[in-house]
């Protein structure tokens, strides 16, 4: 079955040469430009874009900004960047919108345009659906030769991302541990600013996967099963730890000082942990984000605020909730302070100043936080196959508490289950957390078990 083109919050996303091609990413370009000018209808507009390493990326940037300045608007071509780096810019510049090509963390045959608005966030779902009509529906009116968009080069982005992040830190403590760092960036957007951080930072630092080729070295997703190479790597260099990135940069893994991958998830807790013994103030998540930062937050005295998936959501929640910390479980850190996207960067530099100023390992402060057991898994799934599954599941977990925002997650005494549909995949993720493995399996055998009965 031909996998159909998504259009979502997360912007589009689809497989190159076969939903996603030069001629849809130019409309895609019209439509967000035709969107960008109604909102702001006294003023030129200017959008900055970048990309990640893809080799797809260079078609699709040139499509889309050939659609930004055919209806009118500027563009400021940032070449090869991170999606946080092109955040950090987007605002920096005063620009009213940003446009990342990348497919963050999936696989190479897909690209997609990510899309900001002039607050650094994704936009909300209603303005995805504005845009979407705009598409959908071709409502936009091209320039004319004088008044069509002009594009300018910037190549300061980095430099911009990299004073940022070290902002919220203490270099020159970091710096004095002269941490060994191994660094995985997967061919993508990470590898050059990453290494000039953490040179910035006195690291002593074993990098691989750093050239930005788009050629994934591995699958390109930061899991524990497209990283055993590297936990080799980090543990035969008696490396103090180790970051795993994905190709926009946007996610961290981390692995050990002892060549052990202790779970996405401790990426954000440990963060968590260091900013809320810091200082008093809340927290941000979202529902398939683990309970270890429920723990953190109330040890400090904090509150924890769920949202759907989706950073945007995550970041709305944060300013809402005076919240100083928040992200997402799959390895996403966002800190207002940078901006208001998961950011890598933000990550690797916020454990690395925990490590300085506790004197600890990594694998000591891994240890010092309650784990539970997680699993997560998926598969494909239509919008239909996936509405039954879900009121199925509401059948058989009647029980539960449930939380309808972001397809169903249900709460449990000792542990809770999300089950949703993905806003970049045409797939149903189903995640599950309890104190205990075969507790955690059950629950997701549950809903295998619903999904196998429905597409008999």
């Amino acid at each position: 079955m031909t996998e159909q083109l998504i259009i979502s919050i997360s912007g589009m996303r689809g497989i190159i040469g076969e939903n996603l091609t030069s001629p849809i990413a130019l409309e895609y370009g019209c439509a967000f430009g035709a969107f960008l000018k109604d909102r702001n209808p006294e003023s030129k507009i200017t959008v900055c874009i970048g990309m990640d390493s893809r080799p797809s990326g260079y078609m699709l940037k040139s499509a889309v900004t050939a659609g930004l300045t055919s209806v009118g608007v500027n563009v400021i071509d940032l070449g090869l960047v991170t999606t946080p780096g092109a955040g950090v810019s987007l605002r920096e510049l005063g620009c009213n919108g940003g446009v990342i090509i990348t497919a963050s963390h999936n696989p190479i045959k897909y690209n997609g345009i990510k899309l900001l608005l002039d607050n650094g966030m994704a936009p909300s779902p209603q303005a995805a659906e504005e845009i979407k009509f705009c598409f959908v529906e071709k409502n936009f009116t091209y320039s004319d030769s004088v008044n069509c968009g002009k594009v300018t080069f910037d190549n300061q982005a980095d430099e911009r991302h990299i004073n940022k992040v070290l902002a919220i830190i203490d270099k020159n403590l970091i710096a004095s541990k002269n941490f060994k760092v191994a660094l995985d960036s997967v061919n993508g957007a990470g590898g050059p600013i990453t290494k000039k951080l953490l040179a910035i930072l006195g690291c002593d630092i074993f990098a691989i996967n750093d050239e930005p080729t788009g050629i994934f070295a591995h699958t390109p997703e930061p899991t524990a099963d497209n990283l055993k190479c590297f936990c080799d790597v980090v543990k035969n260099k008696n490396a103090d730890i180790g970051f795993a990135q994905d190709p926009d940069a946007d996610r961290l893994a981390i692995i050990d000082n002892n060549g052990r991958y202790p779970g996405e998830e401790y990426t954000l807790a440990l963060a968590a942990k260091y900013i809320l013994s810091k200082n008093h103030g809340n927290a941000a998540a979202n529902l398939s984000t683990s309970r270890m930062i429920d723990d953190i937050a109330a040890n400090s005295g904090s509150n924890v605020f769920r949202t759907p998936v989706g950073e945007a959501n995550v970041a709305n929640a944060m300013a809402e909730n005076n919240c100083i910390i928040g992200g997402e479980g799959n390895g996403g850190v966002i800190d207002l302070r940078v901006g208001p996207i998961r950011d890598s960067l933000t990550g690797i530099a916020l454990i690395l100043q925990m490590m300085a100023e506790t004197g600890k390992s990594i694998s000591q402060l891994t240890s010092e936080i309650k784990s539970y057991c997680m699993i997560k898994e998926k598969f494909n799934a239509d919008k239909n196959l996936a509405q039954k599954i879900f009121d199925s599941a509401k059948e058989t977990f009647s029980n539960a508490t449930i939380n309808s925002s972001d397809g169903i997650r249900f709460d449990f005494d000792n542990a809770w289950l999300h089950v949703r549909s993905s806003n970049t995949e045409p797939v149903v993720r189903v995640i599950a957390e309890a104190p205990d493995q075969p507790t955690t399996r059950k629950y997701i055998d549950t809903i295998l078990e619903i999904k196998d009965d429905l597409s008999e």
